[in-house]
């Protein structure tokens, strides 16, 4: 099974992450995508997220809508932080009848080069890279294991200002799936 690899700290997850892994799965050669919930980003040090389970139960309420996706706390066993090679590599290993590729933002692929290990994800993963708004890439550029997903849609919203919005007390339909803004109320998360 060709597995596509959506990780990252979904804090929360919003409707922009929504529609990539419902995109990747569908559009890309891919036959699931797996959302992997991070319990630390290791470019992110000094934050600090919401309960791992909270994320991955926010995470499983966008999959649950998702044919071919799936959330996952694959890396809620490994070390901390989080390293995306190490990852894939023990996923490999736990998983050698699937092949697996990366899903990040072009946001991330601007800065891929600080990744640890980088170098060797290119050479031993597919990476998929999906555009957002004020990250250009040059496909032309890209190593021959690397594709830009040019027709994935875009969405100009994170989580920093989902967070900031709920402590707020903002109201976010259309910026999140209802059942994770309602979950996110009902569980008093970001004020």
């Amino acid at each position: 099974m060709r597995v596509g690899i959506f990780s990252g700290s979904f804090d929360p997850i919003h409707t922009g992450h929504a529609m990539i892994a419902n995109y990747a799965s569908q559009w890309l050669d891919l036959d699931e995508v797996w959302i992997i919930v991070s319990p630390l980003n290791p470019l992110k040090e000094g934050s600090r997220p919401a309960p791992d389970s909270d994320r991955l139960a926010m995470a499983s309420i966008v999959a649950a809508e998702c044919p071919r996706v799936r959330a996952s706390d694959f890396e809620f066993s490994l070390p901390v932080p989080s390293y995306t090679y190490r990852t894939l590599s023990c996923l490999r290993e736990r998983y050698p009848e699937h092949t697996f590729s990366l899903i990040i933002g072009s946001d991330n692929w601007q800065r891929f080069q600080q990744w640890r290990d980088s170098d060797k994800i290119i050479d031993e993963f597919h990476l998929y890279i999906y555009p957002r708004p004020g990250y250009d890439v040059d496909p032309v550029a890209l190593p021959l294991s690397v594709t830009l997903m040019e027709d994935a849609p875009q969405a100009l919203i994170s989580s920093s200002f989902v967070r900031e919005s709920v402590k707020e007390g903002k109201n976010l339909n259309y910026f999140l799936p209802t059942e994770v803004f309602e979950y996110i109320l009902e569980n008093n998360l970001y004020k």
